[in-house]
């Protein structure tokens, strides 16, 4: 940790960085390297279908919070939907996986504590521009990717497709 001040961090309506990974975009809010790597923080937009294949973290914890739509959360064993307003923590350790079962985006923000996770979905999605947001397409070689990745992140994914 530093011992340096910190500026605050403002990010405007609609800006930040969107990575598609694992058929869903994640616009990066806040990111280690602007949080002294305590925690970072995405808005997510799990398309119909989206959600990444269970996995388990060894570093941090997470957390969602959905803003609209609904996510079914899988988590050791147990399902339960999370619906706007919902808060869901899950601890390090924890397998667990989340899914959009509707046939509308929802939208969620999701915060790892400590940061660095951020830094795994930049390595194996794709960033995008613009306003078009469409659902992107998941292929084999993003699923290769990202379980070749994953173990640098303390990340176990748990099956080889979503």
């Amino acid at each position: 940790m530093t011992n340096e001040t910190r500026q605050p961090t403002v990010v405007e309506p609609g800006a930040g960085p969107v990575i598609a990974a694992v058929g869903d975009h994640y616009r990066f809010l806040a990111v280690g390297g602007q949080t002294d790597s305590r925690y970072a923080i995405w808005h997510a937009t799990v398309h119909p279908g989206g959600g990444p294949p269970p996995h388990v973290h060894s570093r941090e914890e997470e957390g969602f919070y959905v803003l609209s739509g609904e996510l079914t959360f899988f988590a050791n064993g147990e399902s339960f939907v999370g619906k706007p307003g919902t808060f869901v923590n899950l601890p390090t350790g924890c397998e667990h996986r989340f899914r959009n079962e509707t046939d509308e985006p929802a939208e969620v923000l999701i915060l790892v504590a400590p940061a660095g996770l951020e830094e795994m979905f930049r390595r194996t999605g794709v960033e995008v521009t613009g306003e078009d947001l469409s659902p992107p397409t998941v292929t084999p070689e993003e699923i290769e990717r990202i379980k070749s990745i994953a173990p640098e992140y303390g990340v176990e994914i748990r099956a080889p497709e979503h």
